[in-house]
């Protein structure tokens, strides 16, 4: 009796083991996940500026898929959840990237129209009111620049915004200094209008 008890016992067991890890859910939470960081990545530009980490990304997402398709859910499941890492991985890199292009291009514009604004101000120097407001002005972009140029390399996403402030501050004096040259000059006075 006892090991008739035994038997059926171990031959239920058995058939719970078989039915748990046959009746296994398709990780489709996990996909779902998987395929929003991959959608991310690639708006992001992950195809122009991260093309090494998306590729890698794609390949365990392939594996992923295939897994899905033996249903081996369990593989697929830790699968989509690497990629999902590295899909995230790519986002990252291409956001950081697309940051530096954009804050380089406008370091290359803000450096433009300080140099025209340096040589207008060279040639309307003597005419300039407020030489104390240019010097301290002159010195805030120069600096400016130069951290500037200091976080393109190791936070590209703060220097934009520290590039407008000094975008800001250049158009400024080029204004000033339009409005110099628009105004009508003085009219010399002769020696019969003085008396």
């Amino acid at each position: 009796m006892k090991h008739v008890r035994l038997s059926v016992l171990l031959c239920i067991v058995l058939a719970l083991t078989l039915a748990f890890t046959g009746c296994a859910k398709p990780p489709e939470a996990e996909k779902q996940s998987a395929k929003s960081a991959m959608d991310a990545a690639i708006s992001a530009g992950a195809d122009k500026y991260a093309t090494d980490s998306l590729d890698a990304a794609k390949k365990i997402w392939d594996t992923a898929e295939s897994q899905m398709k033996e249903k081996k859910y369990e593989e697929a499941k830790k699968s989509y959840i690497d990629a999902t890492v590295a899909f995230n991985k790519a986002f990252m890199e291409a956001e950081k990237k697309a940051a530096a292009d954009q804050a380089n291009s406008a370091l290359a514009t803000v450096e433009e129209s300080w140099k025209n604004v340096e040589a207008t101000a060279k040639k309307m120097g003597k005419k300039l009111k407020d030489k104390e407001a240019w010097t301290a002005d002159t010195k805030a972009i120069s600096e400016g620049l130069g951290k500037a140029k200091e976080m393109i390399a190791t936070n590209p996403s703060k220097a934009k915004p520290k590039l407008d402030e000094l975008k800001t501050l250049v158009d400024k004096w080029e204004n000033t200094f339009k409005g110099m040259a628009a105004a009508p000059a003085k009219p010399k006075t002769t020696k019969k209008e003085k008396k």
